[in-house]
Formats: structure tokens, sequence, C-alpha cells
């Protein structure tokens, strides 16, 4: 098991953000974490590696409880793409995706020789390579999204963990990066706030409500109708998607009026 909490509990000061909280990813496992906004999907991604320690329980990575490890051999283990992540200086494409070498360089190491192939393999895969001399400042926010995921790509990390991967990214991209994600075939455990994204590139889904996990499974179990309304506030219809006829999900808002159907007497 690439990673496993168990009856995790978080507060940030006083306040109780996280509650008794148990979720794992396998090996090769794509697990999703969806919730409403403010239900503590980052908070507990935090946890993970170690930006928030919990109040109770505990968080294993490879088996390992996570506060026995350093920061190096957690980053070893486990990738991050973080919201908001983007380094404080103005470095260039390059630099910021060499940076996911870190874990593995000595110290008076650079990123030359054994770590360049990760890195050209990174900008690649994430279709960056013509940007790699680009400041990251001239980016468009998809761009500068994809660079850090270029980054993580190149810790070559078993685990991924990404918070909202496709934010800032266009439909084509954001289909681009969770087709890739897939096609790696690493543990990844990802926020998305998009249920069919959700739905079609995760094997398992946890909802997080209110702090609680309130469902775990497979995306077309998980994702009923009373669940969606009951968590999400909207009215949720399961349908077939027309091309792939994985699950699609058509929301409305709760007690909308339904559209009426033509027929013989109506103006056309």
């Amino acid at each position: 098991m690439r990673l496993s909490l168990t009856s995790v509990s978080v507060r940030l000061g006083t306040a109780p953000i996280v509650a008794d909280c148990d979720l794992t990813v396998g090996d090769g496992e794509r697990v999703g974490l969806v919730g409403p906004n403010g239900s503590g999907k980052t908070s507990l991604m935090r946890t993970i590696y170690r930006a928030l320690d919990p109040v109770a329980g505990s968080v294993a990575l490879a088996g390992d409880d996570i506060r026995t490890l350093s920061q190096r051999q957690i980053a070893r283990r486990a990738a991050l793409v973080a919201q908001d992540n983007a380094p404080d200086f103005d470095f260039t494409v390059e630099e910021v995706v060499a940076m996911g070498r870190g874990p593995w360089i000595g110290a008076f190491e650079t990123t030359t020789g054994r770590n360049n192939a990760p890195i050209a393999s990174a900008l690649e895969r994430v279709g960056l390579a013509g940007h790699r001399t680009r400041r990251l400042s001239t980016l468009s926010g998809g761009e500068r999204q994809r660079a850090l995921v270029a980054r993580a790509l190149a810790q070559e990390s078993p685990l991924l963990l990404l918070d909202e991967p496709t934010n800032h990214l266009d439909v084509h991209t954001a289909l681009e990066l969770l087709e890739l994600v897939r096609d790696l075939g690493r543990a990844t455990l990802c926020v998305l706030h998009d249920l069919n994204l959700a739905a079609t590139y995760c094997d398992r889904l946890y909802v997080l409500h209110r702090g609680r996990i309130v469902a775990n499974g497979p995306p077309e179990e998980v994702l009923d109708p009373e669940l969606v309304q009951a968590v999400f506030g909207v009215t949720c219809t399961h349908l077939a998607h027309p091309i792939t006829g994985g699950l699609l999900l058509a929301f409305s808002p709760l007690h909308a009026a339904p559209v009426p159907a033509l027929g013989k007497g109506s103006n056309q």
C-alpha cells in the first residue's frame, strides 16, 4: 500500500477541520478526493506531506509512519503538485522542473548527467520542451500548471499527490493532463472539483463532507444521485457518455423546473 491514512483528525487552531478519516491508495491505483469547498480536502492532503500534523491518527507512506521519515525521505516516496505552489523567484521552466530532482541529488551535486534525462522526459510529457528557457512569469496560467506537474514527474516518486491539478487549464489541456497521469501508471491521489473528470479518470473516489469521509468506492457507486444532492446541493442524473459509454453526470439546481417536451401544440 503506497499510502494509508488511519483515523486522521486535523485542527487549525481550535477549529476541527477533518475528523476520523481513513483513506488508502494502492500501487498503481488512481484515487480521487472530492467534496464541496471547505470540506477539508486540501487540509487532509497537507497532512500527507507534513505541512499539517494530525491531532489524532496516523499517515503511512509505503508502510512507514511519516513521523519517522525526513522530508527528503517523504519526497522520495511522494511528489506533490499543490495549489498555488509556484516558486517565489522567476526561474526558467527548466530550472523549475529541475527542482524535482532535489530529493535525489547530494549537497554538491548538480542537475546534470543522470539527472538530465528525467528533466527532459518530464518537459516532453507535459508539452513544454520548447519552453525550457522561458521565464515562469511569461507563461499562461495553464502553462505554469504544466510546469509544476513536470517538476513532480521529474521527481520520479512512486506516489503522486495532485491538489486540483486542472486549475487554470482549458478543457483540452485538462484532459491531456489527466490522460498523462493515467498513462504513468503511478499510484495517485488527486483532489478534483469536476465530478465528471473524477468519474472518468479515477478508479476509486472518497467523498469528503464537513470534514468526514461519507463515501468510498468506484465512481458509479459513490456518485449516486442521493449522495450528490446531499453533499453538493444539486440534482444529479446518471447518463452514459455517448462516445466512451462511461458514467456521465448531468447537474441542475435543486427544484429546477424541467424543460417541457415539444409536442404537437408547441411552437417550433
